[in-house]
């Protein structure tokens, strides 16, 4: 029997429908607008109809926080990076329909051959993270990094969670990508590289990897706040610091706090506690064990039975694996209840509406990055792949 329970309701539950906000996070955080309504059972039949219809010319991608009726479609899920890679692994599909967002979207672009169209079903499916660096901002603080003599001696690293834009800024600028698997064999490829780093856009993926892998020391770590003159920093900061961190973070994974790991320690005799490397660094402090989506998964699946575990990821997430595990004892570590937003706009509506199109001859929402840029990008993204022990792992 599954023994997943849904957060209990308290006033932020209503964040879910739009109706309050949480000041005490890291930017407030909002869910504006209600969830689309439960999909019409009448569409899934229309959906596998155009799927069959379309056959090897659509390849149909899930990232792991999709909703369970978009997730029935994909032909393939997992974290971005991997998405991105299997739509480049599959060269006769003329359409990939991406049911993540719009970063996700635009590295698949970059990585497929151009006859072949990545489609985003919902534009508005971004990602709050990718969009607090704007690539006029990071242009910007290189600007204030040059001006302190310290450019030549700073690289780069954006997380996969970024705009083609910053990705192609980093490649044009000596930098590499990383995703959150590997993160720490990019830090150290970009330490034997040079002084420093300008981390972007998590802070607290780069910090968590730099003082807990590294070794480094968290007032090694300075805060790079795109809002304030200069970064907030002064250039004595920025000579000093081994990681300039951009003020960036995750609005689900940046609402854990530390005392909900408290408060399940107290709740759950025995919990395990596992959470995702974009939580703040005193939650990953506390937390058993700490990794990509991809090493949650694998976590839980390779668990004893009857152990309980606490996971500190989005809850679609959560729910699917405590579903799909049920001998095991899984909570959300989160006390409120906020999904992704933007994932979430990926609905079974919005996918049938695509598919619709495809089938009738119609390519809408297409993702196209420019030539310039995504030649950049891909620079960045080979200098990751060429990284040891790294390769096509995602």
């Amino acid at each position: 029997m599954t023994t997943f329970s849904e957060p209990q309701p308290t006033p932020l539950a209503l964040l879910l429908l739009g109706h309050d906000a949480d000041p005490d996070t890291e930017r407030g955080v909002e869910c504006p607008g209600e969830l689309p309504p439960v999909s019409d059972p009448d569409l899934i039949a229309d959906v596998r109809r155009f799927k069959e219809a379309l056959g090897d010319r659509l390849f149909i991608l899930g990232h792991h926080y999709q909703r369970d009726e978009v997730i029935q479609f994909a032909d393939v899920t997992g974290d971005s990076f991997k998405l991105a890679q299997q739509a480049a692994a599959r060269p006769e599909a003329e359409f990939i329909v991406f049911c993540g967002v719009h970063f996700m979207a635009e590295s698949a672009d970059i990585l497929t051959a151009d006859d072949q169209a990545v489609i985003l079903p919902d534009l508005a499916a971004g990602c709050s993270m990718a969009d607090m660096a704007d690539i006029a901002q990071v242009e910007d603080a290189w600007r204030v990094i040059a001006e302190a003599g310290l450019a030549d001696s700073t690289i780069p690293i954006t997380y996969m969670n970024s705009t083609a834009a910053i990705k192609a800024f980093t490649g044009r600028n000596g930098g590499a990508v990383c995703t959150s698997s590997n993160a720490r064999q990019s830090l150290e490829w970009a330490f034997g590289e040079g002084e420093r780093v300008l981390f972007l856009p998590d802070q607290h993926l780069g910090r968590n990897t730099a003082v807990r892998d590294l070794g480094l020391d968290l007032s090694d770590c300075v805060v790079y706040d795109p809002h304030r003159p200069g970064g907030g920093l002064s250039p004595e900061a920025l000579r000093d610091a081994k990681m300039v961190l951009w003020r960036g973070h995750c609005s689900v994974h940046g609402r854990f706090m530390p005392d909900e790991v408290d408060e399940a320690r107290r709740r759950i005799p025995g919990v395990n506690v596992l959470v995702h490397p974009e939580c703040r660094y005193e939650v990953v402090e506390k937390a058993d064990r700490v990794g990509s989506t991809e090493y949650i998964i694998k976590t839980i699946a390779e668990a004893e039975p009857g152990s309980a575990w606490v996971v500190g990821t989005e809850l679609n997430l959560v729910r699917r694996l405590a579903l799909q595990h049920p001998d095991k004892s899984i909570s959300f570590l989160d006390r409120s209840v906020c999904f992704c937003s933007t994932m979430n706009r990926i609905d079974l509506p919005h996918l049938h509406r695509s598919l619709e199109l495809l089938a009738s001859g119609t390519v809408e929402n297409r993702i196209v990055v420019d030539d310039e840029v995504a030649r950049w990008a891909r620079v960045a993204l080979d200098r990751m792949l060429a990284l040891p022990g790294v390769g096509a792992k995602d």
